[in-house]
């Protein structure tokens, strides 16, 4: 079976879901989203959510100590901070005193938990790139290409350009393109403080916290709507088909009875899932924005009860997870994810086979990797296709956006 193409299943010019507002930027349809018959929902429970005192995702609502010690990075796992400070300080000489008052935060703001990934802008947190001028937007894309590695900052911009390719398909480019996102710091730039960055959009959020050698990016949100730009001057750009193709693999890999264990749900959109399983925006996600301290618990099968070709291409879901890090902070996130493999656990919803849209979650006491098929947002599809998907990494028990780090470098 061919897999179906996003373009069968673009809105009409005249349908509501886009005419309806067509002209209004990210301020206006900020405004205008409350009353939408999709936004609105989400936008009243998240609203509910945010600002909550953090203290972390859980499995079982009691955080477990003592799993992200501040001791610097080992040897080769050091994180490029002081590219990553030189960047900063570019940025912050660039910027107005009215620009810098507005990008800059506290390291422990609870601004850090205002991000989020859908379209419309739910909070105006620092400054948002489309409104900059050529010069600043780069300096400020250009801390985020100093934190991650060449491939992750990659995998960004061409989600940015996807987002774009979105506006320019549906119409609606002043509330979608390739600069429709908010950037923020969070303490001041230092080689020994932690400090870090925030950048968040349609399909995109990054939060990241160095405290000297020591590197955290989770929350972190990648997704896109559709997977591939098939036309413009980006044509050719495509996202996320390795990670689909090993996740198929590792289910095909697994004996019948441990397939059947893992599978938790056998339908996407299943009459069996409990209340509240499924959320409008995040469909099957558990780990999305505004869920910094949601009780998460284990489920489908432990990955120590893998076989070993299973387990290998768990192994290349979680490096293609984590690909964004640069070299350093991805080997000391890959040895720390490894470390606690007798603790994880793999669970899977839908079929697996062919093209099939599913999602699956990888959590430990140190990480949640999570990737879910959608239905359509500006795509006319009603049940999820693969054409369109959400992933979501979180460092659990108390390290999203470095906070474990933090308060430990604040306690006396």
């Amino acid at each position: 079976m061919s897999a179906p193409s996003f373009r069968d299943f673009l809105f009409q010019p005249d349908h509501p879901r886009v005419a309806a507002i067509r002209g209004l930027d990210a301020r206006t349809y900020a405004e205008a989203a409350k009353d939408d018959p999709f936004a609105g929902p989400m936008i009243e429970g998240w609203t509910k959510l945010y600002p909550q005192p953090f203290t972390g995702v859980t499995s079982d609502g009691v955080v477990r100590e003592g799993l992200f010690p501040l001791t610097g990075a080992r040897p080769g796992e050091e994180a490029p901070t002081s590219d990553m400070v030189a960047a900063a300080e570019k940025l912050l000489a660039l910027a107005s005193l009215e620009q810098v008052s507005r990008l800059s935060y506290a390291v422990g703001a609870p601004e850090w938990q205002s991000w989020a990934n859908p379209e419309f802008m739910q909070h105006d947190t620092g400054l948002r790139l489309d409104e900059l001028d050529p010069a600043l937007r780069d300096a400020a894309l250009a801390v985020v290409e100093a934190s991650l590695s060449p491939e992750g900052y990659a995998l960004a911009r061409n989600l940015m350009r996807i987002n774009g390719f979105l506006g320019d398909l549906v119409d609606l480019p002043l509330l979608m393109n390739e600069d429709s996102y908010n950037f923020a710091l969070y303490g001041v730039p230092s080689e020994t403080e932690p400090w870090g960055w925030q950048l968040f959009g349609h399909h995109l959020a990054l939060n990241c916290l160095v405290a000297g050698t020591q590197l955290v990016v989770t929350p972190a949100f990648l997704g896109a709507e559709p997977d591939i730009i098939d036309a413009g001057p980006h044509q050719g750009v495509k996202v996320f088909k390795e990670r689909i193709q090993w996740a198929r693999g590792l289910m095909a890999a697994l004996p019948d009875s441990l397939r059947r264990d893992a599978v938790v749900f056998e339908h996407m959109q299943d009459p069996a899932m409990p209340e509240g399983r499924m959320h409008p925006g995040d469909e099957r996600h558990l780990a999305g924005c505004f869920q910094d301290n949601r009780v998460i618990p284990y489920e489908g099968i432990p990955v120590s009860s893998m076989p070993a070709e299973a387990l290998a291409f768990l192994d290349k879901v979680v490096d293609d997870s984590i690909a964004y890090l640069p070299a350093g902070p991805r080997a000391a996130r890959r040895r720390e994810i490894q470390e606690h493999y007798a603790e994880t656990w793999f669970s899977w919803i839908g079929g697996w086979q062919g093209e099939d849209p599913f999602y699956f979650r990888i959590q430990s006491p140190v990480v949640i990797l999570e990737l879910d098929h959608h239905t359509g947002v500006f795509l006319d599809n009603d049940t999820p296709a693969p054409f369109h998907m959400h992933t979501v990494v979180r460092t659990p028990n108390g390290n999203d956006y470095g906070r474990a780090l933090v308060n430990q470098f604040q306690s006396p």
